[in-house]
């Protein structure tokens, strides 16, 4: 899989100290490098970081990822939004729940996001590899959009390459190189434990990335990040209707639901022009937002997590 350009970012540190300072009657800036943890857990596996080789890998990410705050916010407001969903399958699927924070790496849960190399979708699935696993991709209808079918088609390959390798994390890896450049690697290097192999600089950084996305998510506070439950997103309300035939106009079929246009792309991305030609009267499911969402999205919702708030 081709990783997604964005950079994940966070900030220094959240010591008053970083802040202006009259020194000698002068103002001053310190930045105080941000601490690394001893030991961090990805999919169940303990991440010994008093290992130099991996503490500076680790501190790599730390450190580049750095001042970037706006990407952080948008993380974390749209995973109040994506992971109330991806979690349920990645369960339902026996993928470890870890695996939310690759989808993060790959779109920044941006389920519009597109690669160069024409990957797209929260997952950033190619349209072979969506095909393989069953996801339809035409011009009309593009379900590497939809959030829940490529979620279970992102789970079928994870799974897939845990079978192959024998190693979550190393599964990981498979999702950016690909499944047959890791299994060569397992038998060149004699291991397939990530955290003693070598790959090319991408690949190598990959998981980093994803590890330093969870620990971000999971101590924003401590990193300097503060949201109220006001500034989150929320997962949408949403009534399914269910259609097994062609609907010629995407527009009129909007406004006879009770919405517009804009609306209907917008809850359902993986609709990719105005009309679905279904020759093949499969059934597919479109969200149309209840008027409440519309009018009010915080309504009943929930903070997924804490920590993400100072007043949950």
């Amino acid at each position: 899989m081709i990783i997604s350009m964005f950079l994940l970012v966070i900030c220094c540190t959240c010591s008053a100290e970083n802040q202006m300072k009259p020194e000698n009657g002068e103002n001053v800036v310190r930045y105080w490098a941000p601490q690394i943890p001893e030991s961090i857990t990805f999919c169940g596996e303990n991440i010994n970081l008093s290992n130099y080789y991996l503490r500076e890998r680790f501190d790599r990410e730390l450190l580049s990822f750095s001042y970037w705050h706006s990407q952080v916010f948008l993380m974390i407001k749209r995973a109040n939004k994506f992971f109330p969903i991806i979690e349920p399958i990645l369960k339902e699927n026996g993928v470890p729940e870890d695996f939310k924070y690759l989808a993060l790496i790959e779109s920044n849960l941006d389920q519009r996001a597109i690669s160069p190399a024409k990957a797209a979708g929260i997952w950033q699935l190619l349209p072979a590899t969506a095909k393989e696993y069953g996801l339809i991709v035409n011009d009309d209808v593009d379900e590497r959009y939809n959030v829940e079918k490529s979620t279970k088609a992102a789970c079928d390959f994870l799974k897939r390459s845990y079978e192959k390798t024998g190693n979550w994390v190393t599964a990981a890896a498979a999702y950016n190189t690909g499944l047959a450049r890791v299994l060569k690697q397992i038998e060149l290097q004699k291991t397939n434990n990530y955290f003693e192999m070598l790959f090319g600089e991408e690949t190598n950084r990959y998981v980093f990335r994803i590890i330093l996305a969870k620990f971000v998510l999971e101590n924003p506070k401590e990193l300097g990040f503060f949201l109220k439950k006001e500034d989150l997103y929320y997962p949408m309300k949403a009534d399914i209707v269910k259609v097994d035939s062609s609907v010629p106009n995407l527009t009129d079929f909007a406004i006879e639901k009770g919405i517009n246009y804009q609306l209907l792309k917008d809850a359902n991305p993986w609709l990719r022009t105005n009309k679905i030609i279904n020759n093949e009267r499969k059934e597919l499911f479109i969200k149309i937002p209840t008027q409440e969402y519309l009018k009010n999205p915080q309504k009943g919702g929930s903070v997924h997590f804490e920590k993400w708030v100072v007043n949950p």
